[in-house]
């Protein structure tokens, strides 16, 4: 009885903590900048095989899997950073990508996937 007590109570702790997914870091030179219709941007840098989901200028992002969210104005920072590196065929050095959909390698996105950018670098 007391073994499955113990159970219940490492069941019941596990199922009320936050969920916390991945995170890859990537780096490259932007591909692709898109804007989807339901007010999303994605981004694909050539060491990924997909576009991301990564930010709304409309609303605070938030994905599944992290708590890092992402306000309209930093998304517009964000679009216009990656805009100025695509037009100039700058190389991120880095970009962690966060949340519930995100692989171990950054070519193994599935397709329209989301993610929340914590960090990037060029």
């Amino acid at each position: 009885m007391k073994r499955l007590s113990k159970l219940l109570t490492t069941w019941m702790l596990l199922m009320s903590s936050p969920l916390y997914a991945g995170t890859v870091i990537c780096s490259g030179k932007v591909e692709q900048l898109a804007y989807h219709a339901d007010n999303s941007f994605m981004i694909k840098l050539d060491s990924m095989n997909v576009p991301v989901f990564f930010c709304s200028p409309e609303i605070e992002w938030a994905v599944v899997g992290t708590e890092y969210k992402t306000g309209p104005e930093t998304c517009k920072l964000l679009y216009a950073s990656f805009l100025s590196a695509k037009s100039s065929g700058a190389i991120l050095k880095t970009i962690y990508f966060d949340g519930g959909d995100v692989p171990e390698r950054c070519d193994g996105w599935g397709d329209w996937k989301r993610a929340n950018i914590r960090y990037f670098n060029f």
